[in-house]
């Protein structure tokens, strides 16, 4: 199995921490997909290079997704780029070794003050552990000007830090993946621990987890798999903790082109027969006004409360906050 950097850092401090982004980066509007499924990828592309018009926009296919294909676009022509993959792949029965590496829009003007999207499909493959794609994407304008979307963070590096990120796809193995979970002693495939899976009602709860704080961090992130094995709808109304003044459940999304970070004014639904999983980017759950600072090797108890399946408590174990490819930041800065 392929080895991808994984980074999935949560934005929420990147944008409660900092002035705020100078300007918006292209970006996926689905920012998070199941390993093995299917998805269709779609360029938000926010503004041109200064005040020039965008006339080409490329974008390289990350190694772990199978058959990609550029969907046509009226004013632009398409070209692909295709290329062995480093990896063999099963898809359809069929043994896959070369496709797509890299799509070209071209031909086209975007104006700087408009916005587009450029889509594709593809199959990501069946990863054994969360990973995240970087999508590098160029995009060249009038007079030669350019725009390059191309750093892609190192392992350990929060990626909003960079000054031109790559688009990001967090992929995430569903947790009633085996492969996800080790049932002995909640290692995941990561190296990174997670409490053991409970349940209340038809609800299953797995990969519960936070990441240590820095000393006087106020905040801390909550991460956890939550499969509804009903047949009707149940919702995440909020929970409780010793270790902090508040649990709340937020939301990370796109407001006007710019990565943002809200509380959700709703209780988060959990769909029949589905697993939702809160994580980094996405949804996620945020210890306000701790106690104390979370320390690795910890663990958090903490009571979730489900519309329909009623109370549970859940231990999240706390992992380091560096060295880990599930980790998340401190939220120090909020």
């Amino acid at each position: 199995m392929m080895k991808t950097i994984f980074t999935p850092l949560c934005v929420s401090a990147l944008i409660l921490g900092t002035a705020g982004l100078a300007q918006a980066h292209v970006s996926l509007e689905t920012p998070q997909a199941n390993a093995g499924s299917a998805y269709k990828a779609v360029l938000k592309i926010p503004h041109g290079c200064g005040a020039a018009a965008t006339t080409q926009v490329s974008v390289k296919i990350p190694e772990g997704v199978i058959a990609a294909q550029p969907q046509a676009k009226a004013g632009w022509e398409i070209e692909t780029v295709k290329s062995d993959y480093q990896h063999s792949y099963k898809l359809y029965g069929k043994d896959v070794k070369s496709g797509v590496t890299e799509i070209i829009w071209k031909g086209g003007n975007l104006p700087s003050d408009f916005y587009d999207e450029f889509s594709f499909v593809g199959k990501l493959a069946s990863f054994d552990k969360d990973t995240a794609l970087s999508f590098p994407t160029v995009q060249t304008c009038e007079d030669g000007k350019t725009e390059n979307w191309t750093d892609i963070a190192a392992e350990g590096q929060n990626p909003h830090e960079l000054k031109n990120p790559a688009p990001q796809l967090n992929v995430t193995v569903a947790a009633t993946d085996h492969s996800a979970h080790d049932s002995h002693g909640g290692h995941d495939m990561h190296g990174t621990q997670a409490a053991d899976a409970v349940t209340v009602g038809d609800l299953s709860l797995a990969k519960a987890h936070s990441v240590a704080t820095i000393p006087n961090a106020r905040v801390a992130g909550g991460y956890v798999a939550i499969t509804n094995n009903s047949k009707e709808d149940d919702r995440l109304i909020g929970g409780k903790t010793d270790a902090a003044g508040k649990v709340e459940i937020h939301e990370m999304s796109m407001n006007d082109n710019v990565m943002k970070m809200r509380k959700l004014s709703e209780p988060l639904t959990i769909p029949a027969g589905q697993t939702v999983t809160l994580a980094p980017t996405g949804f996620h759950i945020m210890f306000m006004d701790l106690a104390k600072p979370f320390k690795e090797g910890e663990t958090v108890n903490v009571e979730l409360e489900f519309e329909k399946a009623g109370k549970v408590n859940v231990s999240f174990h706390v992992n380091p906050a560096k060295g880990s490819s599930n980790k998340a930041d401190d939220h120090s800065h909020h």
